[in-house]
């Protein structure tokens, strides 16, 4: 295997590897802490976001279905490269065999691209909500929703196959297991590019597009009903609707420009060390890249709850298997002519 090839995949970086910095026991405490603080927080608000969805009627609209999408995908990340990563840290050898390389890295890849997917997908329906209302009567349904979440499913199972030829367990200069690749860097970069242009370059050129046609149709919609000078009351109505179509419209774009600047640094990382001689492997920048990467699986949650008002009485609605741990609410004493 060529120098670097192995360090194309969050989950197959080793903290164990080569570098001493991988043996000091501050570097591992911060990267074990900072993994698991980030997947924790990641994998409870997915969940929420799965619940949340699933049981409250009104909450299942087609957009919220391609978000269960993305909170499931998440989980799939945190859970597959997130959770590893923390054992391998603390064992300093690849623990899970040849068969546990193998499914890791397979449902790595399938969260991160069905996460892509799913983005691409509320992105195209937002377009056609904001652009084209009369067809989003026939178009924008759940019934289609589910339909396109399990093609985008079923597809990406099929193609993220190809990742079961391409890793396998490997034995470092140190003598330790690790899963990596197991052909070179020639043979790996073609598939990795078309990784890399159908995952991550085409859905944000996309809804580079796309969010810029909603913008302007938006601004547009909202001069328009200013110069009609309607009345107060029926352009109150009016406004309800397009305000919180601007919401929605506002916050899923927040979640594909997280995407982009989290996906960023790894991505860029291992775009340079493909065609490079020397690659750059420095501890702390991998750790970067990782945390990067987790915290763009988790931190979707958090912006629903901060920009959808929905979201965020849904998740205060939302009963666990903790609630029995909450001190009941007293009835507030009724208003006398004393009060």
């Amino acid at each position: 295997m060529e120098n670097g090839s192995k360090f194309d995949s969050p989950t197959n970086i080793s903290l164990a590897g080569s570098d001493a910095l991988f043996n000091v026991l501050g570097y591992k405490t911060i990267s074990v802490f900072l993994v698991l603080g980030i997947c924790s927080v990641g994998i409870v608000g997915n969940v929420m976001v799965v619940l949340v969805v699933l049981t409250t009627r009104d909450m299942r609209t087609p957009t919220n279905c391609y978000l269960v999408s993305l909170a499931l995908a998440d989980l799939t990340v945190l859970v597959a490269a997130g959770l590893p990563n923390i054992s391998d840290s603390l064992a300093g050898t690849w623990i899970y065999g040849h068969a546990g390389c193998l499914g890791i890295t397979y449902f790595q890849y399938l969260g991160i691209n069905v996460s892509s997917c799913s983005i691409t997908a509320f992105t195209v329906e937002r377009y056609i909500a904001i652009c084209h209302p009369m067809r989003a009567h026939t178009m924008c349904t759940v019934s289609r929703a589910k339909r396109i979440i399990a093609f985008v499913w079923i597809l990406t199972s099929v193609y993220c196959m190809l990742w079961f030829f391409l890793v396998d367990i490997n034995v470092n200069k140190n003598r330790q297991l690790e899963c990596g690749y197991r052909v070179s860097r020639n043979l790996y970069l073609p598939v990795y590019l078309l990784d890399f242009a159908l995952f991550f370059v085409t859905p944000l050129l996309l809804a580079t597009v796309l969010y810029g046609l909603i913008g302007r149709a938006l601004f547009l919609s909202s001069v328009s009903h200013q110069a009609k000078g309607s009345k107060a009351a029926g352009h109150t109505r009016a406004r309800g609707p397009r305000s919180s179509r601007k919401q929605v419209t506002k916050m899923l774009a927040v979640v594909v420009v997280l995407f982009a600047l989290l996906w960023m640094p790894y991505r860029t990382l291992v775009l340079v060390n493909s065609f490079v001689d020397n690659p750059y492997l420095d501890p702390w920048f991998l750790l970067f890249c990782r945390v990067c990467v987790y915290a763009n699986s988790a931190i979707n949650p958090v912006v629903y709850s901060l920009m959808s008002q929905k979201f965020r009485a849904a998740f205060q609605k939302l009963h666990t298997p903790l609630d029995f741990l909450r001190p009941p609410r007293l009835p507030l004493p009724r208003r006398t002519w004393l009060s």
